[in-house]
C-alpha cells in the first residue's frame, strides 16, 4: 500500500485540531497547578562538538514536537497562553552555509499565530513581558535561550504533562500507525538483503532506503545483528564485510512520521532447524503476551508472566531444567532475558512517564530482580507500547550463574550449540483498548505484504 507520510496527509489534517485542543487542555491544567500564566516551549539548539565548528545531530525537544510536527526547527519557540491562539516563533535564519527552514506550511500551520524571526535576538519581542509569569520547557545549555525566564522545567508542571502523555490522541495514534507501516517496509527490505547475504552495513542501507531516512532521521540507531552479534542488546557496529556463514539475523529498527516513532524487532534463521523452531516458540510466546494486553492490566504482571512462559520455552528447548517459579526465582530466566518486556511509545521511542503512578510524580518500582523494566503502570486505553520478549546467549550473564544453585539448572551443552546464533527478539507496537489491543505492527506487515 502507498502510505501518505507528508504534511498534506488529509487524515492527519482532520485529526490535528482535536489533538491541539487536547494539548492545550493539558497545558491549561498544568499552568493552573504550577501557578503560571504562560508556557514557553523551546525547540532546542544544536550542540557544538568540542573544539570544532560543527554540531552534533540536532534532536528537537519532544514537548515542542507534541505541539507541532517540526522536528528540524532549532532555536524556535511556542508561546501558549490559555484562551489564546498559540504563537509559533519560527526561526528562519539568514544563512548561506546551511539549508534553512522553508515557509511555514502544512496542516499544522493554521493552528498557530506564526511569527517568523531571522535571529535568536528577535525572539524576545514576541514573548510575554512578565517573564516571572512564564514557565519554560526545554533543554537550556545557553542562558541566552532562556530569555530571562527563571522557572525552567518545574517538576510539578513537567510531571503533569509527562503523565498525561501516556494516553495518545487520535492524531498521535494515526501518526504511530503510519510509522509502523513505514518501519515494516524497511524490515521487509532488510530481510531481502539478509537473504541476499549482504553484510550488516548493506542491510542497514537497504533499510534506510526503504524508509527514506538518513541515519540522523531514524528514531534510534538501527540494530542490524548477524549471528552472534544478536546477543548484544544494542549492537550498532555494522560490519562492512559479510561473515563466513549467515546463521541468523536480528533487526531492531524503527521509523518516524511527524515526530512519532515505530520500534519493531524481528529475528530470522538461515536454514538451521533448531534455531528456527526456537524463533517459532518465541513468536508464540510473544503473541500470547500480546493477547493479554488490555486496559486495567498491571504491566509488571505481564512482564513476570513473560518470564514464566520463557521458562517453559527454555525447558522445551533443553536450555534449562526446572519449573517456572524455580527458574524465575533463581535468576535463570533473567539471564536469558535481561531487559524489560516493553515501554511506552510516542513522540519519543522510550516515551516518558513509564514509571509514574500519578501526575504528582510518584513512581512504581519494577519487580525485584527486574530493574530494567521501563513500564510499570497499569495499562489504560489508548496507551501505545512495545511488547518485546527475547532470549539471548549472553556469556557475561550466564557466567554469573556459575557457583550458584542456578548453575545446575542450565544445560550448558545446548547453550554452546546456540551461542553462534546470538539471540532472538520479537517486538510489536500495540495500542491498548478496553477489551484487548490493536497490533499496529502486525497490521502494517499485513497491509504491505
Amino acid at each position: 500500500m502507498d502510505a501518505d507520510f507528508s504534511d498534506k496527509n488529509p487524515e492527519l489534517a482532520a485529526l490535528y485540531s482535536a489533538h491541539i485542543d487536547a494539548v492545550r487542555a493539558r497545558h491549561d491544567y498544568a499552568l493552573e497547578k504550577g501557578g503560571a500564566s504562560h508556557a514557553i516551549v523551546f525547540s532546542g539548539a544544536p550542540l557544538p562538538v568540542f573544539l570544532d565548528d560543527c554540531h552534533y545531530p540536532y534532536q528537537a525537544n519532544a514537548h515542542f514536537v507534541s505541539w507541532a510536527p517540526l522536528t528540524n526547527l532549532p532555536l524556535s519557540y511556542i508561546v501558549y497562553t490559555p484562551g489564546e491562539t498559540p504563537i509559533l516563533i519560527y526561526n528562519q535564519p539568514y544563512d548561506y552555509w546551511h539549508s534553512v527552514p522553508g515557509e511555514p506550511d502544512g496542516y499544522w500551520a493554521t493552528q498557530f499565530d506564526v511569527r517568523i524571526v531571522h535571529s535568536i535576538d528577535d525572539v524576545a519581542e514576541h514573548l510575554p513581558r512578565e517573564r516571572d509569569n512564564c514557565i519554560l520547557i526545554g533543554e537550556i545549555n545557553d542562558s541566552a535561550h532562556a530569555m530571562g525566564i527563571e522557572r525552567v522545567n518545574p517538576t510539578t508542571f513537567i510531571n503533569i504533562l509527562h503523565y498525561a502523555r501516556g494516553i495518545k490522541t487520535d492524531y498521535e495514534l494515526a501518526c504511530l500507525r503510519l510509522a509502523s507501516i513505514r518501519g515494516a517496509a524497511g524490515h521487509l527490505a532488510a530481510a531481502e538483503a539478509f537473504n541476499a547475504q549482504e553484510p550488516e552495513f548493506g542491510i542497514h542501507r537497504a533499510y534506510c532506503e526503504a524508509v527514506s531516512h538518513t541515519d540522523n532521521e531514524l528514531p534510534y540507531s538501527n540494530i542490524i545483528a548477524l549471528n552472534q552479534h544478536g546477543a548484544v542488546l544494542h549492537y550498532t557496529n555494522l560490519e562492512r564485510n559479510p561473515p563466513d556463514d549467515f546463521r541468523s539475523f536480528l533487526i531492531d529498527a524503527g521509523a518516524m512520521v511527524h515526530g512519532y516513532a515505530s520500534d519493531i524487532t524481528r529475528t530470522y534463521a538461515n536454514g538451521d532447524s533448531r534455531f528456527g523452531e526456537l524463533i517459532e516458540r518465541m513468536e508464540t510466546l510473544q503473541l500470547d503476551i500480546v493477547g493479554r494486553v488490555r486496559a486495567g492490566v498491571d504491566f509488571r504482571e505481564l512482564h513476570l508472566d513473560t518470564h514464566r512462559l520463557l521458562a517453559g520455552v527454555l525447558v522445551d528447548a533443553e536450555l534449562a531444567t526446572g519449573d517456572a517459579d524455580t527458574l524465575l526465582a533463581s535468576g535463570v530466566t533473567a539471564a536469558f532475558l535481561p531487559h524489560g518486556l516493553g515501554h511506552l511509545l510516542g513522540v519519543q521511542v522510550h516515551d516518558v512517564g513509564g514509571h509514574m503512578e500519578n501526575e504528582s510524580g510518584t513512581t512504581i518500582d519494577p519487580p525485584s530482580g527486574h530493574p530494567y523494566l521501563r513500564l510499570t503502570r497499569r495499562l489504560e486505553e489508548n496507551m501505545v507500547l512495545t511488547i518485546e520478549p527475547g532470549l539471548y546467549i549472553i556469556d557475561m550473564l550466564l557466567d554469573n550463574l556459575r557457583g550458584t544453585p542456578a548453575e545446575g539448572q542450565v544445560n550448558w551443552k545446548t547453550v554452546d550449540l546456540l551461542r553462534p546464533f546470538g539471540g532472538i527478539r520479537i517486538e510489536d507496537n500495540v495500542r491498548v483498548t478496553s477489551s484487548g489491543c490493536d497490533n499496529f505492527t502486525r497490521d502494517a506487515f499485513a497491509a504491505i505484504q
